[in-house]
């Protein structure tokens, strides 16, 4: 049952960017669209107390446990990142916006990534909390060794992730040949 909850989530959290996104732009309802967006985080709520509920009638903690702290903790991190990402994209297509900045080349890009290296660090940070309460709350009635492999799970991730942004600080990326040069117009071209 958590992880067809898990996959729930995860195709409402879209259903409902979508239809956020569809009222506020294509619909013309910027309120009804916010709200719409606002409802996200309650799927992850109904995530976390049907994962607690699950612990409490007695299951044995486990993968799917794990994997329901690790998707809570993603999307307290990086949630309204995915949001405000794809708002500004959508605010661009559909509205007339300008086009949002991408993560840059050189110190830009580093700097980018050591920010969601940082995300990265809050989301494990959720996650080690709750599987560390579901350890407590499990005890010494149950086997927690999959809880604890979770831990062990996150904190990889982090590392990862630290050499990924580590690797765009000693190595940057740098800009392709012409950007940030003027494009000739075709008028001038044409003559």
């Amino acid at each position: 049952m958590i992880v067809a909850l898990i996959i729930a989530c995860e195709v409402g959290f879209w259903v409902l960017l979508a239809a956020g996104l569809s009222l506020r732009y294509l619909a013309k309802m910027p309120r009804l669209g916010a709200a719409v967006l606002l409802c996200e985080p309650l799927l992850e709520l109904v995530l976390l107390v049907v994962t607690t509920l699950d612990l409490k009638n007695g299951a044995a903690p486990d993968w799917k446990h794990g994997v329901a702290a690790l998707y809570i903790g993603y999307t307290v991190a990086y949630g309204h990142y995915t949001v405000k990402w794809l708002d500004g994209h959508a605010a661009h297509r559909f509205a007339g916006a300008p086009k949002p900045a991408g993560a840059g080349y050189g110190a830009a890009r580093a700097v980018h990534e050591w920010k969601l290296w940082a995300r990265t660090v809050l989301g494990a940070a959720v996650a080690l909390g709750l599987l560390q309460l579901a350890i407590w709350y499990v005890g010494d009635a149950g086997d927690v060794s999959s809880l604890k492999g979770w831990q062990f799970g996150a904190l990889r991730a982090v590392g990862i992730h630290a050499l990924v942004a580590v690797g765009y600080t000693v190595w940057p990326k740098k800009a392709p040949a012409g950007a940030g040069e003027p494009q000739p117009s075709l008028a001038k071209t044409e003559r």
